[in-house]
């Protein structure tokens, strides 16, 4: 006895939900996302699918069950569109499960890659404190051995804005100053009067008020013998070979001589935003906002012009 069953040629959004076990919800932002072909209507206006789009569908909830993002799904399937200029890299392509997995799987092992190093940083920074892990190892290991706590979170920060500016190299050098500070109980007290000296020049002191050229007077006092200190140390000598460690490290271009790129700055192409590396120092310094007082401006000024007058006197 023949049975009379005949199954549809196609089927509602809703049979192929509940076939798939998903939801017309579901199976309508496949199409919004381009995940799933949105297939014709018929004469009601509502969409049919047929077999093809059932395999489509079913791929799709397995390798989402399987974990796998839509979005990488989606990509997966379009991956030749670029070179065959059709949409058909879905089950039904040539191309078969093999190779959709096979390009799944790199992108995993590019996000593994990257969880690696995201989990490397934060094993570093728990490591070497919070702050201090944030900078570079060129410049940590610059300032290894240095008595518990005798860096204070200022100086770590200080630090952290000259490597974004500078690079590690110049955050590394610019270490010096802290290291004699560190090991100098004085010059740490010294630096923290004129410090909280520079802080009085509120925007309640006009700049020719003789407080701004008596502090400034102090300022150039104060870093002419904290480099009489680096120097007598031999943390000047350090430094020159910080150059050439780094130069070890990072050869020079042999092409353009354009300096290479180390992969700090984030920025893509598409970003909107510019790369620090594409702008001059003077133009990053400019775009880091600095709490000072046209008084506390011209105090550093005359600092710099007594710095430079006994550079020209001797």
């Amino acid at each position: 006895m023949h049975s009379s069953f005949v199954p549809s040629r196609q089927i509602k959004i809703g049979d192929a939900a509940v076939f798939a076990d998903t939801t017309p919800r579901a199976i309508r932002h496949y199409h919004e996302i381009g995940l799933l072909p949105e297939p014709e209507r018929g004469s009601d206006d509502r969409r049919r699918y047929g077999y093809e789009d059932m395999i489509h569908l079913l791929w799709i909830r397995k390798m989402a069950d399987a974990g796998i993002a839509l979005d990488d799904i989606r990509d997966a399937f379009t991956a030749g569109t670029a070179t065959t200029g059709t949409v058909a890299a879905g089950p039904e392509s040539g191309d078969g499960i093999a190779g959709i997995l096979e390009r799944l799987e790199e992108t995993f092992a590019e996000q593994e890659a990257e969880l690696r190093r995201q989990r490397t940083a934060v094993q570093r920074m728990r490591t070497e404190g919070s702050r201090m892990g944030l900078l570079s190892d060129f410049v940590t290991d610059r300032l290894k051995g240095l008595p518990e706590g005798s860096l204070r979170q200022a100086d770590l920060d200080t630090l952290l804005v000259t490597e974004r500016i500078f690079g590690p190299l110049g955050a590394a050098v610019q270490a010096s100053r802290f290291i004699a500070l560190a090991t100098h109980p004085s010059l740490r007290e010294d630096s923290d009067r004129i410090d909280e000296a520079e802080e009085a020049l509120d925007d309640g002191v006009a700049v020719d008020d003789p407080r701004v050229t008596q502090v400034a007077a102090e300022r150039h006092a104060f870093e002419s013998a904290l480099q009489a200190v680096i120097e007598e140390s031999g943390l000047d000598e350090e430094d020159d070979a910080l150059f050439d460690a780094w130069d070890a490290l990072h050869p020079a271009a042999e092409d353009d001589g354009a300096p290479a790129d180390d992969g700090q700055d984030e920025a893509g192409p598409s970003s909107g935003r510019r790369k620090v590396g594409s702008m001059s120092a003077l133009e990053v310094i400019g775009m880091v906002p600095y709490d000072a007082s046209p008084a506390r401006r011209r105090c550093v000024e005359l600092a710099m012009e007594l710095s430079t007058q006994d550079s020209s006197a001797t």
